[in-house]
């Protein structure tokens, strides 16, 4: 996968997310729920645009770091939502939930590998 397919991966998931905060219930729990999911859910999207322009190889690591972290915290705000059972329908939850899952997949592996790049 280049660049250019995981910026956009990372962008529609984003916009899934904003759909899913959209959907949420307008709430003390749903407004809370849904400000904390579109933070963390468009922030990885936009982290990575910065990482691009990494000015090292350990600035990129870094900021390719605060992606994997922002996802990480999207996935829990996703399972909390999940559990909590306030959505009408998880059909793009679920979507989301495996989307974030392979995203971070890939994060990993792109950190595990910079870092290794990184010592040579």
């Amino acid at each position: 996968m280049n660049k250019k397919d995981l910026e956009e991966r990372l962008i529609n998931f984003a916009v899934l997310v904003i759909e899913i905060a959209n959907d949420l219930p307008i709430t003390k729990v749903g407004n809370h729920l849904s400000g904390q999911l579109v933070r963390s859910g468009t922030s990885s999207a936009l982290n990575y645009g910065e990482a691009q322009s990494g000015e090292s190889r350990k600035d990129f690591i870094h900021k390719i770091k605060i992606v994997l972290k922002e996802l990480r915290e999207t996935l829990i705000c996703l399972k909390i939502i999940d559990r909590t059972n306030i959505l009408s329908s998880k059909e793009k939850l679920y979507v989301a939930l495996k989307e974030n899952d392979e995203l971070i997949s890939i994060f990993v592996k792109s950190v595990e590998t910079a870092s290794r790049n990184q010592k040579s």
